[in-house]
Order: C-alpha cells, then structure tokens, then sequence
C-alpha cells in the first residue's frame, strides 16, 4: 500500500511525524506538506502564483519527503499531479493539533488537503487531536493505521473521505468510536478591533456555545470521551456510502489490543 501524507501544520509538525513513523509499519510512505502552518486555509488552492516544491531531510527515516511553498491543497494536488509517480492507495492527512469539529470542518486545511484526494478518486482521511499540551498522538496515529488496514483490505469503500476526531484522553478512557455528523454553530465569531501603535486592526475571536446536545454529532461524541467518524463528501446533495455495522466495535478493539 503505499500513501501519501500532509497537514497543514507544516512539515515540521510533530503530529505529522507521528503519523508517519506508524504508517510506515504497514506500507510506503511519501510526505507532501506545507513548508510552514497553513491553519484554517480550508479548500484554499494557488491558481496565481508559482509553486515552489524542495525535497527536505526525511520526516521520518526512510521516507522520502517534500516541503511545498502552497495551502495543503497544493500539496495534495502536486503530489499525485507530478512528484509521485506511480499509484497512490490512500491519503491521509494530520496529525492535525487541534480538533476539526462541526463548523470548523469547511476551514479546515486539513480538510481541505483530504478533499483533494477525494476530488482525485482516492480514499481520504483527515484525523485530529485536541490542541492540548500532550494530545493523544500515538492513539490517533495508530487509529489511522487501522483504517488505512480496513481501506486495503476493502472493508471499506474505496470513494470513503474521513473526518475523524479524538478526545483528550488516554486510551484507556476513551469510551467508544461513533460514526457522527456534523455539529452546526458550535462558535460565534466576533470582531474585536484593536489598535497598534495607531493602527487600527481587527482581530477575529471565536467564544464556543454551549455544550453539543445532539447526541449524534462530531462534537457530542468528542466531549462525551469518544472518538469521532464523519463520512464527508464533495457534493452536498450526494448521500454517504454505507459503513460496516461492525466497524466502531472491531475499531475499538483493536485500537485497545495495539
């Protein structure tokens, strides 16, 4: 199997190293990220402007690794477009510091960087964890790992795009794996404006709503101590392909036993 990685923290990004380090145990590996963090980007892509390309130290060793002047979307799109040349199985993009939930999925550079592959006829995942001081890395990493296992053997649909969200926990406090949809109006954002040295500026603050109550949302399950699902799709008029009924309990049981 082989599988391209990126993110939109950058390359440097621990998360994105992690994610590496496991996927390699299960098949070939090509890093394509950002040069520098390109949060929030969303589905942002450089129709302008050059896009400048610089093979760089492995991310991890052994894995051949590209920093992309460009949004995650460049990264994505000039991977499969020129810097890979032979077939690709699956993308998968992360390790993001900081949970892509309900209304901040659409903003989302990572994605944003998954919906490309997806656009490209691949299988895309795009997995997060809680911007925290220690977030749950190695958990999601290895998460990752057993589903890119289930898209290889075709447990899962070959068009399937992923949003798949951790709690802050250890693995041994997580409670589950829910197959969710997307929570809607978890922020509201105000405009504070803000003066520097004379110059007016405006600075965007975004104050979370009250707690999800909808239990089969992203946001629910997350801050109920569960790992969260979304199948995401291109076309919104376009339904979701069906998944395993079995999949969250096989999920969970292998993630606790890894």
């Amino acid at each position: 199997m082989k599988i391209l990685v990126s993110n939109d923290d950058g390359i440097f990004a621990q998360g994105l190293r992690a994610l590496t380090s496991e996927l390699k145990q299960i098949g070939q590996v090509v890093v394509v990220a950002p040069d520098r963090e390109q949060a929030a980007t969303g589905t942002a892509v450089s129709l302008h402007q050059p896009i400048r390309v610089h093979q760089v130290a492995p991310v991890v060793p052994g894995v051949e690794s590209y920093a992309v002047r460009g949004t995650p979307g460049d990264c994505v799109i000039v991977a499969l477009g020129k810097l890979i040349t032979d077939r690709v199985d699956l993308v998968i993009c992360g390790i993001n510091h900081g949970a892509n939930l309900g209304d901040d999925v659409p903003i989302s550079g990572t994605v944003g960087a998954a919906l490309q592959a997806y656009l490209h006829g691949l299988p895309a995942i795009a997995i997060s964890v809680p911007g925290s001081n220690s977030p749950p890395l190695d958990t999601a990493a290895k998460l990752a790992a057993l589903l890119a296992k289930e898209i290889g053997l075709g447990v899962l649909p070959a068009n399937v795009f992923l949003n798949v969200n951790l709690p802050d926990l250890p693995p041994a406090k997580i409670g589950g794996i829910s197959i969710t949809h997307l929570a809607d109006r978890n922020y509201t954002d105000v405009v504070e404006e803000r003066d520097d040295g004379g110059y007016p500026y405006y600075w965007f603050v975004r104050q979370k709503k009250n707690q999800a109550t909808d239990k089969q949302t992203d946001t629910w399950a997350v801050e109920h101590g569960n790992i969260s699902i979304t199948l995401l799709h291109a076309n919104l008029d376009k339904s979701s392909p069906p998944l395993p009924d079995n999949l969250c309990s096989d999920l969970f049981q292998q993630l606790r036993a890894s």
